[in-house]
């Protein structure tokens, strides 16, 4: 079974509150689920390079110089829905 089918699915309005500036909370969505990334000093101010936390970063992750795979390192907190 797949362990993210048990994840709590949040809508881009919920995500969008996690930014790093209304609440203490820092998330980001990539490929259809949630990343907590609090904890990363990369993320600290909501804000990633040119790229802002509480949004969907699939589309960007294109233009990224690292790989998806910098996802790995974070927890997985829910879908979106």
């Amino acid at each position: 079974m797949d362990h993210h089918e048990t994840l709590p699915v949040y809508s881009k309005s919920k995500l969008a509150l996690r930014n790093g500036q209304d609440r203490p909370e820092i998330w980001v969505a990539f490929q259809g689920l949630i990343y907590d990334v609090t904890a990363s000093r990369l993320w600290r101010s909501g804000k990633h390079y040119e790229h802002w936390a509480g949004q969907d970063l699939t589309e960007e992750l294109s233009q990224a110089p690292h790989s998806d795979q910098v996802f790995l390192k974070f927890p997985v907190i829910g879908k979106i829905g």
